[in-house]
């Protein structure tokens, strides 16, 4: 199904991006969701990663530390705690945030704890800007 979407990054102080998507593609608790326009509803923890948001011919990446996405086939909207423009984080801002998450991975108990903190890590390590 052809079309665009209303995607909305909403963090507890505001409204961080609102843009007409082509596609979304978010790192779902169990798995990469790609999002469509006319998408079935549903509502998802999300896993620390990268939302890959295309818009016509750009793209722009956000990490999230986590969050919980609902999707309408007319609109997705994300709550994320903390995001970042990757494209805009230096090498020594991914470097901070990778020494974060590994700390909590240090200090994490529990199975869920330590899957969601090693996720961050993971992903934080192969991340790099594309300017």
């Amino acid at each position: 199904m052809a079309g665009t979407f209303k995607f909305e990054l909403v963090s507890p102080e505001r409204l961080l991006l609102s843009v007409e998507a082509d596609e979304v593609i978010l790192p779902g608790s169990e798995g990469q969701m790609g999002i469509l326009a006319g998408h079935a509803p549903v509502v998802s923890t999300l896993n620390p990663g990268v939302i890959s948001v295309v818009s016509g011919t750009s793209r722009r990446r956000v990490y999230v530390d986590g969050g919980f996405a609902e999707v309408q086939p007319d609109q997705v909207t994300v709550l994320a705690e903390q995001a970042q423009d990757v494209d805009q984080m230096s090498p020594s801002a991914i470097a901070a945030e990778l020494e974060r998450a590994k700390q909590a991975l240090s200090q994490a108990s529990g199975d869920e704890a330590v899957r969601v903190a090693n996720e961050a890590v993971t992903v934080l390590s192969g991340l790099k800007p594309e300017r």
